[in-house]
């Protein structure tokens, strides 16, 4: 299927490895043009000689709003436009209400809301402008189904969600489009680190999973790819798990 995306510019934050990388990759092979960021050189480097010659590397810490902010004005300046953006970024330390205290919420929020914020505030209104733009969010599933020990991520994905959903109905009637993504585990270099190649450890994260397998972080790209496309026009303010299954609300 032809997505109709051959000569847009993205901008995809935190996309040395992962998910981020993916989505990115997913969008340079539909022919478009990817500014890519991380905050070792040598790391996002090597990930856009991975995409190949339309992938741009910028040294970005988007952790912060300024960062954040940065990093898209940046990816303007060097494609000349961004029509697709692609807020993403990691999560903030775990831990349960009780341990967490409350120092510690504001930098979350700054790294999971707040950057989200400052990366749309950058990109949209050109977008809003000339009529066609591209908001695709990686959140997280616990944005639907909150981990006990997570919340941290909970608060502040759950706020980046409120913002976005907000955002996509100001700017639905100026051919830009706002959804959310919201993976839940998948075969990245993250979880290679917390469970090894041990088939036995894959095995029995799988095992909790409804589809008993673990997701493919390139059928995650694709995904994201889809939403930005010209036949995902009529589907804008929503939050999609791509979980396998996990979550188990009807909503």
């Amino acid at each position: 299927m032809d997505l109709g995306l051959s000569g847009r510019t993205a901008a995809v934050a935190a996309a040395s490895s992962g998910l981020g990388f993916a989505s990115a990759q997913a969008l340079a092979r539909e022919g478009v043009r990817v500014a890519i960021c991380g905050r070792d050189r040598a790391r996002i480097e090597e990930a856009a000689m991975s995409i190949g010659e339309t992938a741009l590397p910028i040294v970005a810490d988007v952790s912060t709003p300024e960062g954040a902010a940065a990093f898209v004005d940046e990816a303007i300046a060097a494609l000349g436009r961004v029509d697709i953006l692609v807020p993403n970024a990691g999560g903030p330390p775990a831990g349960p209400v009780a341990s967490t205290p409350i120092d510690q919420y504001l930098p979350a929020l700054q790294l999971n809301l707040l950057s989200t914020v400052a990366m749309c505030q950058s990109a949209v209104p050109a977008m809003a402008e000339r009529g066609w733009g591209r908001v695709v969010a990686i959140t997280s599933a616990t944005v639907r189904q909150p981990s006990p020990t997570l919340i941290l991520s909970n608060t502040a994905r759950a706020g980046a969600t409120g913002f976005l959903k907000t955002l996509a109905l100001e700017v639905a009637d100026r051919g830009v489009t706002v959804n959310s993504v919201q993976p839940g585990i998948h075969a990245t270099e993250r979880f290679r680190q917390l469970y090894g190649d041990d088939p036995d450890a894959v095995d029995a994260v799988a095992e909790h999973i409804p589809t008993h397998a673990v997701g493919r972080a390139e059928d995650f790209g694709t995904v994201v790819a889809f939403l930005c496309s010209d036949q995902a026009r009529f589907v804008t303010g929503a939050a999609l798990p791509i979980d396998g299954g996990s979550s188990r609300g009807f909503l």
